[in-house]
This record gives C-alpha cells, structure tokens and sequence, in this order.
C-alpha cells in the first residue's frame, strides 16, 4: 500500500485569538495552494515560533532552545514535523528525528513540533486527509464579497452554542465571512462544526 501523500505548508501568520484568552491561530498555508489550515495554539507556543520567525535571541535558552541542543549534543537533527491526525478538533504531530543511522518519529503537539521544526529549518507537512477534513478554502476574491457579519445571531449564550444551533446553510455563510476578514480563528470554529455534522 503506498504511501500518503504529503503536503508541504508554511506558515502565513500567527493572531491573537479574540474568542480565547491567551490562545493564538496559527496560521498554515499549503506550498503553491489556496488552502488553509488554522490551529489554535497556547501564548507560550506562539511566542516560541515568533520568537525564531523573527529570529530574536533571547537571554537564556527557552525549552525548545534547550530541545535542540540537547539533540546536536548527541548527534541527532529534526529532519521534518507531519500533522498527521485530527481528532475530535485537535490535531496531532510527530517530529521526526534522525542520526543518519536510524529515524524515529516523537509524538507531539503541532504547536511545539513546529517551534522545534523551526529552530532546525525542518520542513512542515500535513496529509491530504487531513486538509480535506480541515483545511479552510481561500479565494484571491474573497475580499470582494467581504460582508458585515451584522445579519449573524446575535443570542446571549456562549459563541460556541451559538454555532450548534445555526442551520449548516448560515455556519457555511458565516465561515465565508470570517475568511474574508482573515480571522481564522473564528473560522477554525466554525469549520469544526460544520465536520461534526458530516
């Protein structure tokens, strides 16, 4: 049986979630596609990958600063992170590790495996189950059809019951608008709502 095929992404962005206290969307873009995969990760995490994005130093070694070296200490390199699974709205990864003897894969969250991959300019890959499943469309004329979101429930219970009481028609809407705003971490709720009803 062959292998999936693999997705190269990058990351498009990191933003403050606005829904969540100290939660951020990260933002993945598939290599040479309008697809998008946003994944809410914790304050530490996100400020981890700014962190090397911007390449700032900082004045001791943060934790996967420390992964790193500890690593090279005994010869082994990342040689690229997969986010290979989704359930239930949360997504899992391996780092996958080698000495050029032999590979292994550690289990991890996207968020740290990421910040890891990053410090050793390893490649991000996710299958096509899993865009299929998750990744959000974006059309280069989304911004034209950009509406107010005014015309959307506006009830007094939590966002998030809001969504499971919204007919699939007006979640598919609603996701249209968020993405046309880019606030991908509304849409990431939305998208997971849509899924739990297919």
């Amino acid at each position: 049986m062959a292998a999936p095929k693999k997705i190269k992404l990058e990351i498009l962005g990191l933003s403050s979630s606005q829904s969540q206290n100290s939660s951020f969307a990260l933002v993945l873009g598939e290599e040479g596609g309008n697809r998008r995969l946003p994944i809410i990760i914790g304050m530490f995490e996100a400020q981890a990958i700014a962190i090397e994005i911007e390449k700032i130093v900082p004045n001791r070694p943060m934790t996967h600063d420390l992964f790193k070296t500890f690593a090279e200490a005994f010869d082994f390199y990342v040689e690229e992170v997969i986010i290979y699974g989704l359930k239930e709205g949360v997504f899992y990864a391996h780092i996958v590790c080698s000495n050029d003897v032999r590979t292994f894969e550690v289990d991890a969250r996207p968020s740290d495996a990421i910040a890891i991959g990053l410090r050793f300019g390893a490649g991000i890959y996710t299958y096509e189950n899993i865009m299929s499943e998750a990744g959000i469309i974006v059309n280069s004329d989304d911004d034209d059809e950009a509406q107010p979101a005014a015309s959307a429930p506006q009830p007094k219970k939590s966002w998030a019951e809001t969504l499971k009481d919204t007919p699939t028609d007006q979640l598919q809407q609603m996701l249209d608008e968020t993405l046309a705003r880019e606030d991908y971490e509304k849409a990431a709720k939305i998208r997971d709502e849509l899924n739990r009803r297919n």
